[in-house]
């Protein structure tokens, strides 16, 4: 679908992220790990960019996590982070059919920005009564504060803020290739690498995982 929708919340969740909440429009529905496109226009040119879920669900509000890049992002990332409560913005989707179904256990490898649709898919698998477990690599953590009570919670969550880090240790503690587990993998190309790389070295691939390439 394709609406205007209202900005109800704008937070920060880490070095240069925000958390963008926005106010669910009629008709509208989405499981964790889809993903919108927003568009705006800055000085007269139209931007759009695809952002994945972050909230468990979409009653009332959702939500999609954003890394502010003013390099390499352009206009629209500062476009993005000049956003308060009350303003509208462009929205299209629900896109992408590699998202949450109910799996009875999830396992979510995240690089970078892939913590959003990892900690909203964590959250409605513990809340569905599956099991849960994250791993996520990044030298400026975002969603702390929910990944703790993720962990709280009873998910197992492995946190790497060094790039050197054994990422195929962390791997190995929470993939156990049970057929009613589903791994899911999001980050950019040269993240999919490592994690490919960190599945084969301990018997394992990405066959059969739902994989979102950030580019």
């Amino acid at each position: 679908m394709d609406a205007h929708v209202v900005i109800a919340s704008i937070d920060d969740v880490g070095t240069d992220t925000i958390a963008l909440e926005l106010e669910t429009p009629d008709g509208f529905s989405a499981e964790p790990g889809q993903f919108i496109k927003l568009t705006g226009t800055v000085d007269d040119e139209e931007y759009s960019r695809f952002y994945t879920l972050s909230s468990p669900d979409t009653d009332e509000t959702f939500e999609t996590t954003i890394e502010i890049d003013h390099e390499e992002g352009g206009p629209f990332s500062a476009y993005l982070a000049a956003l308060e409560p009350g303003d509208e913005i462009e929205m299209s989707g629900p896109y992408g059919s590699d998202h949450y179904e109910g799996e009875p256990r999830v396992v979510v490898i995240a690089g970078g920005p892939g913590i959003g649709p990892a900690v909203g898919i964590g959250e409605r698998a513990l809340a569905d009564g599956n099991e849960a477990a994250i791993v996520y690599r990044d030298e400026a953590l975002a969603h702390r504060a929910r990944l703790e009570t993720l962990a709280d919670r009873g998910a197992t969550v492995q946190l790497l803020e060094d790039e050197t880090a054994d990422l195929a240790d962390a791997v190995d503690d929470v993939v156990t290739d049970d057929p009613e587990e589903q791994v899911f993998v999001y980050g950019f190309a040269s993240f999919i690498e490592d994690v490919e790389d960190a599945l084969e070295a301990i018997g394992s691939s990405t066959d059969g995982a739902k994989i979102e390439n950030f580019g």
